[in-house]
């Protein structure tokens, strides 16, 4: 049996899953375009982690431990907050 293969970027989940936490905390706009445009260019500044099988995922999310790689992505979150409060598109 042939294992379904998909590429993603594991990087999106851990911005995603950290943004409303920030926004509230920041107390930032957290509508849809506002989530986006952050969710955006912190990803833009992050370096990706692409994975292409379960197992792929499992090992990245292994990272998620590594507190640095935590504060990196929250670093880049609260610096998008900043330029999307600055120019909201909405």
């Amino acid at each position: 049996m042939e294992k379904k293969l998909w590429l993603k970027n594991y990087m999106e989940d851990v911005v995603f899953s950290l943004l409303d936490g920030l926004i509230n905390e920041k107390d930032a706009c957290n509508c849809e375009r506002c989530r986006y445009d952050i969710a955006a260019i912190a990803l833009n500044n992050l370096p990706p982690k692409y994975v292409v099988t379960k197992s792929g995922e499992v090992f990245a999310k292994t990272q998620l431990l590594n507190q640095q790689f935590k504060t990196n992505a929250v670093v880049e979150i609260l610096k998008a907050i900043e330029i999307v409060r600055n120019n909201p598109h909405h």
